[in-house]
């Protein structure tokens, strides 16, 4: 990253400034070294979008002295694990689960056979899972390892309920061969302590360790105006001129793009519908966006290609960028400061930075939102000048047609590119 951040604002603070409310803290880079759904989902629901990297750590060979210690040390694994696999600074947290009944840990029973011997030996008990974490802070270089424990209390079940369960496979592959958040959560009769402990991270621990590195738990929220639910993203591409238009906005990008271009980032990439296209260009495209709704749908457009993160806060190394790509996102902010730096440190000498400009304040009333009293983050004139301040230069411009469902007309949208120098 570039050392010069103080004064840049993220997307998060424009949309603020537009309610009226103080600019949020910047979010940090913030990653889960954990492939668990579960996890991803506590994480989702508390407003918190991951960046995930899966550790790859044997769980199989590690051994302590005690479940708790076992469960702390394979989360502090995960977590190196994955810090050793960065590029740039983040704040990564390791987590691992491990049931304890009569001092022993019980962890993935990986087969049936495994996994109905051990509901049959917890049937009408109790036990502790523990959840170790650990956080691992590059900025400050801290790491810090915690442990979660919560009692659990398991209903009798019959022979024939822990057949039926096993055949659904879910507790071979969760802690415990158990769950409280899916299938087996009414052969849970209760527990003391933490629920989101028992579904695989706790929240409130979390939220005490990110202090302790200084870390506001609410700077890990992502703006509400981003936060397209799974309703709203299904439609998106339908009321919004769909493939017609997501082509000619990548056949236009296209035209700008270098001859040397490989590797591309689109920045607010959406549901990848234009990404897509890109593709089919014959272009290498990666994607960000910060809506988890919009990036299930651009994940089966650029499989294995898109991750969740702030277009002013990019998780990419400086100069590794050919292009980089901004349609239909500088309009919606006030301050695009943050992204235009942004883009300047990840392009390579020669890249380009391409996005739409110039949307007028009559559409933006019409959308519903206040004219701007200061100038629009998307005016060229704007672009140009601080473009400049971080070695982009005004370098092409192009436009292209493009239906939205129910618009009056077909809107023209310009675009333009700028050369990193």
């Amino acid at each position: 990253m570039s050392a010069d951040t103080g004064d840049r604002r993220t997307a998060a603070d424009a949309e603020s400034e537009v309610r009226g409310a103080e600019p949020e803290v910047r979010r940090p880079r913030f990653v889960l070294a954990s492939q668990s759904p579960a996890r991803l989902k506590t994480l989702r629901n508390a407003g918190v979008e991951p960046e995930v990297i899966v550790s790859g750590v044997d769980e199989d060979n590690v051994t302590a002295e005690n479940p708790g210690e076992l469960a702390r040390l394979l989360a502090c694994l995960k977590a190196r694990a994955v810090v050793a696999k960065l590029d740039d600074h983040a704040t990564v947290l390791g987590c691992d689960s491990v049931l304890e009944i009569d001092g022993v840990a019980y962890g993935k029973p990986g087969t049936p056979e495994i996994a109905r011997e051990r509901l049959r030996m917890m049937r009408g008990r109790s036990g502790v899972l523990h959840t170790g974490h650990c956080l691992f802070d590059t900025n400050s270089k801290q790491e810090l390892r915690e442990l979660a424990s919560t009692k659990v209390f398991f209903a009798d079940l019959t022979d024939d309920e822990i057949d039926a369960y096993v055949a659904t496979g879910e507790p071979l592959v969760v802690a415990g061969s158990f769950t409280v958040d899916g299938i087996g959560g009414p052969f849970v009769t209760g527990i003391e302590g933490d629920y989101h402990n028992v579904v695989g991270l706790s929240l409130p621990l979390l939220r005490r360790m990110l202090a302790d590195v200084g870390i506001p738990w609410p700077s890990l929220w992502q703006p509400p105006h981003f936060a397209y639910d799974e309703a709203e993203a299904a439609i998106y591409d339908e009321t919004r001129g769909g493939e017609t238009r997501a082509r000619a906005a990548a056949e236009a990008v296209h035209r700008l793009l270098p001859p040397d271009t490989s590797r591309v980032l689109e920045v607010a990439v959406g549901t990848g519908l234009v990404g897509a296209e890109l593709v089919a260009m014959g272009n290498l495209v990666h994607g960000v966006d910060l809506s988890p709704a919009m990036l299930q749908h651009a994940r089966y457009r650029l499989p294995g290609h898109v991750a969740a993160a702030d277009a002013a806060r990019l998780p990419v190394a400086d100069r590794r960028c050919d292009a980089v790509v901004a349609v239909w996102l500088l309009h919606l902010l006030d301050d695009t400061e943050g992204i235009i730096a942004e883009a300047a440190r990840v392009l390579r000498p020669g890249g380009v930075f391409i996005t739409t400009t110039e949307k007028s304040d009559a559409s933006r009333y019409a959308a519903g939102r206040s004219p701007k009293e200061t100038r629009s983050g998307d005016a060229l004139s704007h672009l140009v000048a601080r473009g400049a301040e971080h070695g982009l230069v005004l370098d092409g411009a192009t436009t292209f047609e493009g239906p939205v469902r129910g618009g009056p007309g077909v809107p023209v949208y310009p675009l333009v590119s700028f050369r990193k120098l």
